[in-house]
């Protein structure tokens, strides 16, 4: 106690303060992840209004609606009162400015990128629509179709065999998830687009022609997992209501007389996804959940009885991070489930290079205990496939990086990583010829071709988040292309 009180003496008064304020939503960045005129323009104004303090020039309500104003506010994501003093917020922004650097230091000495010669592309266009806005994205093995959703509300399944469309429906907002069974189809959309704190997304089930809303104030829903998870022969669904300034994980289940309840799982904005694996050996599917929006973790949730969880924070990451997407696999087969995690959301208040965007493998030692073993630097990922595309017994990897460095490496846009030593984590760095096409935005992986091995799919948006080259912009538009087969040439 002794040790840790003179510690504590030792610290400043300043770091202190950085410490103590920042750690109370997540854990605490490390002030040079973050160049000068970002900390000043961006990042501590909305700080400031967080903390109840008011910087001229800066209104995070300026621009929205009434009504969404009101939404926002009532997040209490604003305090009315201050929960700082003026002197210690200008220690604090004195202290931040101080130490942050004027720019960050770029990834050097990257590995060369080769055109693959594992896959070959096939571009597919799915309509006459000129650029491309698809939200969600799906492969059917059993069907050898891929379901498609886009901005329009417009749900669509593209048939391989015929290449033709096989349903188009409209449903008014952008659909993200989609599931059939047992002689129902289950929908769910996101609602508002945009950041918003007012809950428009709805869950639907279609029986037939009859299509009835189960549930309509999901509050921007972006993923949406459908398993049995008590083993009871009926369908839960997991919906991450990823949000804005609040958000959640819905667990939607049928009770004895097969009428949909909710359950809330956890009440935090940000959620990603949602996977179910046994993590702890019980014999109970447990539940795994990526989280952003600032207290950016990976979360288990325990299945401790019937729809029962108890949840924990198995890797926590820094808030800059902007954290995408992640894979559960059994990377160095040794029986447990280890994560990959890519890192690379750049459309928020930060749009630069970062040199921590990447992909992270963290290891698990049986226990739920990971390590980060391997980093890969990639501006910008934002999807990760984990599978053995080359069938040697070994996880390979897929990236796409949706904000790649577009001035100095724009055809860092899709990285393959061949692993060719396991143990070392050894890779070989390959992308595509025609990858600068467009920008691709999410990924699938399924045997198109019926020949044994697994392809790839990228499908892209034509919408622009940050500013980008002009001239890439307008090549976008001129290609029009929709979908991107990597065909494995391994069959």
């Amino acid at each position: 106690m002794l040790l840790i009180s003179c510690q504590k003496k030792e610290q400043s008064k300043e770091a202190l303060l950085y410490k103590n304020h920042c750690a109370r939503c997540h854990i605490v960045p490390d002030i040079q992840d973050l160049p000068k005129n970002i900390w000043q323009k961006n990042i501590l104004p909305d700080m400031g209004a967080r903390m109840g303090i008011s910087t001229p020039g800066y209104n995070p309500l300026e621009g929205y609606s009434y009504e969404e104003q009101l939404a926002m506010m009532q997040s209490n994501t604003y305090p009315n009162k201050p929960t700082i003093s003026a002197e210690d917020w200008k220690i604090l922004q004195d202290y931040i400015i101080e130490l942050a650097p004027d720019s960050l230091v770029p990834n050097r000495g990257l590995p060369k990128l080769e055109d693959s010669e594992q896959f070959e592309t096939s571009p597919v266009k799915i309509d006459n629509q000129p650029g491309s806005f698809i939200t969600y994205l799906h492969y059917r093995n059993d069907e050898n179709e891929m379901i498609l959703g886009d901005m329009q509300g417009n749900l669509k399944a593209y048939d391989f065999k015929s290449n033709t469309l096989k349903k188009d429906e409209n449903f008014g907002s952008p659909v993200i998830a989609y599931n059939s069974s047992k002689g129902k189809e289950y929908y769910t959309q996101i609602g508002q687009l945009n950041p918003s704190e007012i809950p428009t997304g709805a869950f639907s089930v279609k029986k037939g022609e009859s299509l009835e809303i189960i549930f309509e104030d999901l509050h921007r829903p972006v993923h949406t997992l459908t398993e049995d998870l008590d083993g009871d022969g009926k369908d839960e669904f997991v919906i991450s209501e990823f949000g804005n300034l609040t958000g959640q994980i819905t667990l939607a289940y049928q009770d004895e007389n097969a009428k949909f309840q909710k359950k809330l799982l956890l009440n935090q904005p940000g959620v990603i996804r949602v996977l179910a694996e046994d993590m702890d050996g019980d014999g109970k599917k447990d539940l795994v959940a990526l989280t952003s929006q600032g207290d950016e973790s990976i979360m288990i949730f325990y299945q401790t009885e019937a729809l029962e969880f108890r949840r924990d924070k198995a890797i926590r990451f820094s808030p800059v991070y902007g954290s995408s997407w992640f894979e559960l696999m059994d990377y160095d087969h040794d029986g447990d489930m280890d994560i990959a995690t890519v890192h690379g959301d750049n459309a928020d208040k930060s749009s630069i290079p970062k040199p921590y965007h990447g992909l992270r493998i963290h290891l698990n030692d049986g226990e739920n205990n990971f390590t980060e073993s391997y980093f890969y630097p990639l501006n910008g990922a934002t999807r990760v496939l984990a599978r053995d595309f080359d069938q040697d017994k070994d996880i390979d990897f897929a990236i796409i990086a949706t904000f790649p460095d577009y001035e100095n490496a724009p055809k860092r846009s899709f990285i393959y990583l061949e692993n060719t030593d396991a143990e070392n984590f050894k890779f070989l760095t390959s992308t595509f010829e025609d990858v600068d096409k467009a920008r691709w935005f999410l990924m699938d992986a399924g045997d198109i071709d019926q020949d044994g091995d697994l392809d790839i799919i990228l499908s892209s948006f034509s919408y622009s988040f940050i500013p980008i080259p002009k001239e890439i912009q307008q090549k976008w538009g001129r290609n029009e292309v929709d979908l991107i087969i990597l065909k494995n040439k391994l069959k």
